[in-house]
C-alpha cells in the first residue's frame, strides 16, 4: 500500500500543477475575454475551477488506497462501525460476508505438539507442574469452592463444563458458553469477545470475576498461597528462591501448564500426516465441502481458527451477519439486541464440547452447522446467476446445504476430536 500511494504522489503531483497550469492559461486567454471577465473575475473562475480539480484528484487517491487495502474485516473498524455497516447491508437485502476474500488454494495442516510462549514466561517443568496444582486450587475462588477446573473440566467434559451457561460463585449463572481450555495456547485473543491477547491475562479474568470465582483482591489471592507451605516451596522451584508468591506469578504459572494442554492426535492430524485410513468415506466428503461452500474463510489451519497464532489474520467476526429465523429461536443477538463480534472459537473437540454457540443455545451439532452456513455464509435462498460485462456468466451457490452435505460435515467435525480424549470421555460398563 506504501509502494502505491508513493507511485500516486510521483505521478500525480507533477499531473496537478500542469493541470492547473494548463487551467489558468485557458481561463485567463480564452474563456475570461470570451464572456468578457474582469482580472478579478478571471482569477475567481481559476480558482473555483481549480478547487474541482482538487476535489476530483483527491477522490481519486481515496479509491486508490480503499482499493490496495486490506480486507475490511473486524480488526480494522471498530465494532460500532461495523454494526452500522452491517444492519445497513441487511436492510438492502444484500448477503454479508463477514470473512476476508481468499483465493489461495488452501493448505491443510497438522497442528504441532508444543505452543508458543512468550519470552517472559518459559513453561519450566516446575512451573508447570505448579500451574496444574493452581488450576485445580480451589483457595484461588471467593468462598475456595471452585477452582479453574471447575469450569475446565479436561477429561470428562473435554475442557469445557458441558452447561448452556457457566455456573459462578454461590451458584450465579454467566452469560456465556464455556469455552474449552484444549488448544487455546494456540490462540491469539481469548474470551469470547476476544477482549485479551494471551493466556496470563485471561487466567485473572475468572478468579477475579464477582460471578466466576469471585477472588476479592490479588491480594487476598496471595495472601491465601502463602500461608500455605507446601506452595512456598513450589512457587520457589519455579521462580527461584527468595521470590515472593505474586498474582502475576500465580497466572504465569497456570498459562504455562495450560500450553501444554495440546490434542494433536484426532483421526483429522492422522490423515494429514499420511495415514490415508485415517476418515472414512463421509468424513472425507465433509473435509472437501468444508473448504468448498467457505468453513475455511474463518475456521482456518491448524486450529481450525482464524484467530490463531499460527496463522491468523482477522480473529473477530460479526455473528450473525446475516439474519435468519435462528435469530429469534436461539436467541443468537446480544443482550441489547445487537449483531455480536466474536472471536472466531477453534473447531479442534467440537464435537465433545456441546452446547454450542456463545450462549450455549444449540445442543445439535448439525443445527450449528445449518445455523453457520446460512448465518455466515449466505447458504439460505437459491443459486444465483448474472451476465457479467464480458456477457459470461457468474454464478453464487446460495442454496440451503442438504441433509447430507450437513451430515458429511458433522462427521468430519467429528474427526476433530482427539483420540486420547475420546477414550477418557467413554462411559465405562460396570
Amino acid at each position: 500500500m506504501k509502494s502505491g500511494l508513493s507511485d500516486l504522489m510521483t505521478i500525480g503531483i507533477p499531473a496537478i500543477l500542469f493541470g492547473m497550469l494548463a487551467l489558468g492559461m485557458m481561463v485567463h486567454r480564452e474563456l475570461g475575454p470570451f464572456v468578457g471577465l474582469t482580472p478579478e473575475g478571471k482569477w475567481l473562475l481559476t480558482v473555483a475551477l481549480g478547487m474541482g480539480i482538487l476535489a476530483f484528484v483527491l477522490k481519486l487517491g481515496v479509491a486508490q488506497l480503499l482499493v490496495q487495502s486490506p480486507e475490511n474485516t473486524i480488526d480494522r473498524l471498530t465494532h460500532t462501525d461495523f454494526l452500522h455497516q452491517a444492519r445497513a447491508d441487511s436492510d438492502k437485502g444484500d448477503f454479508l460476508n463477514p470473512a476476508p476474500n481468499r483465493p489461495r488454494q488452501y493448505v491443510w495442516a497438522t497442528l504441532p505438539t508444543t505452543a508458543p510462549e512468550p519470552a517472559d514466561n518459559p513453561g519450566t517443568l516446575a512451573k508447570i507442574a505448579l500451574g496444574k496444582h493452581l488450576f485445580n486450587e480451589k483457595q484461588l475462588s471467593g468462598d475456595a469452592s471452585l477452582s479453574c477446573a471447575s469450569c475446565h473440566d479436561l477429561y470428562e467434559k473435554a475442557g469445557s463444563d458441558a452447561r448452556r451457561t457457566a455456573i459462578g460463585i454461590a451458584n450465579q449463572v454467566g452469560a456465556r458458553n464455556v469455552p474449552t481450555i484444549w488448544n487455546a495456547a494456540f490462540q491469539s485473543v481469548l474470551f469470547w469477545d476476544g477482549r485479551v491477547p494471551s493466556l496470563e491475562a485471561q487466567a485473572k479474568g475468572p478468579i477475579l470475576n464477582p460471578i466466576e470465582m469471585g477472588m476479592s483482591t490479588p491480594a487476598e489471592a496471595e495472601r491465601r498461597l502463602n500461608a500455605d507451605p507446601t506452595y512456598r516451596a513450589r512457587f520457589a522451584l519455579a521462580f527461584g528462591e527468595g521470590q515472593a508468591i505474586t498474582f502475576e506469578r500465580i497466572v504465569q504459572a497456570i498459562a504455562a501448564y495450560e500450553r501444554t494442554l495440546i490434542t494433536a492426535d484426532t483421526p483429522y492430524d492422522r490423515y494429514v500426516r499420511g495415514e490415508s485410513t485415517a476418515l472414512n468415506q463421509a468424513q472425507l466428503r465433509g473435509m472437501a465441502l468444508f473448504e468448498a461452500v467457505g468453513c475455511v474463510l474463518c475456521h482456518r489451519g491448524p486450529n481450525f481458527s482464524d484467530a490463531s497464532l499460527l496463522d491468523g489474520e482477522t480473529p473477530l467476526r460479526f455473528f450473525p451477519a446475516n439474519p435468519t429465523p435462528y435469530d429469534e429461536k436461539y436467541k443468537l443477538l446480544t443482550e441489547s439486541g445487537e449483531r455480536g463480534v466474536w472471536r472466531v472459537p477453534s473447531l479442534r473437540n467440537v464435537a465433545l464440547t456441546g452446547p454450542w454457540l456463545h450462549n450455549g443455545s444449540v445442543d445439535k451439532l448439525d443445527e450449528v452447522v445449518r445455523i453457520m452456513a446460512s448465518a455466515q455464509l449466505g447458504r439460505s435462498t437459491q443459486l444465483m446467476t448474472w451476465l457479467n460485462k464480458d456477457s459470461a456468466l457468474d454464478k453464487v451457490d446460495r442454496s440451503p446445504l442438504s441433509d447430507r452435505d450437513i451430515h458429511d460435515i458433522v462427521a468430519f467435525l467429528e474427526s476433530l476430536s482427539s483420540d486420547g480424549l475420546r477414550k477418557k470421555m467413554a462411559p465405562t460398563t460396570p
